[in-house]
C-alpha cells in the first residue's frame, strides 16, 4: 500500500463529493424533464378531459366527479415529481459546495 496523507484523503473525499453532487444534479434534471413532461401524464389528462366532457353531455354527475378527482391526483403527482427533482438538484449543489470547501482546506 502507498502512504495516504491528510491532503490526499481530503482530495479523495472532495472528488467523491463532487461526483456524487454531479450525479444528484443530473438525476434531478432527468426527473424534472421526464416525469413532469412525460407522455403518460398528457395522455391521461387528455382522456380525463374527454371523459369529463362526455359526463357533462350525458349528465352523469358521478363520472364528472371521478374525472375531477383524477385530474386533482395527476396535479398532486406532478407537484411531487417536481419537488423530488428540485430537492435532488439542491442536494447536488450542497455536495459540490462541500467539495469546494474541502479543497480550500488542503494546504
Amino acid at each position: 500500500m502507498f502512504p495516504l496523507t491528510v491532503n490526499d484523503l481530503l482530495l479523495l473525499i472532495a472528488a467523491c463529493l463532487f461526483l456524487v453532487g454531479l450525479g444528484c444534479i443530473g438525476a434531478g434534471v432527468v426527473i424534472l424533464v421526464s416525469r413532469v413532461m412525460g407522455e403518460d401524464f398528457r395522455l391521461i389528462s387528455t382522456q380525463t378531459a374527454q371523459l369529463a366532457r362526455k359526463g357533462i353531455a350525458e349528465e352523469v354527475s358521478g363520472l364528472v366527479g371521478n374525472a375531477s378527482a383524477l385530474i386533482d391526483s395527476l396535479n398532486d403527482l406532478i407537484k411531487t415529481s417536481s419537488g423530488i427533482g428540485v430537492f435532488l438538484i439542491l442536494v447536488g449543489f450542497v455536495l459540490i459546495t462541500s467539495a469546494y470547501y474541502l479543497l480550500l482546506q488542503i494546504k
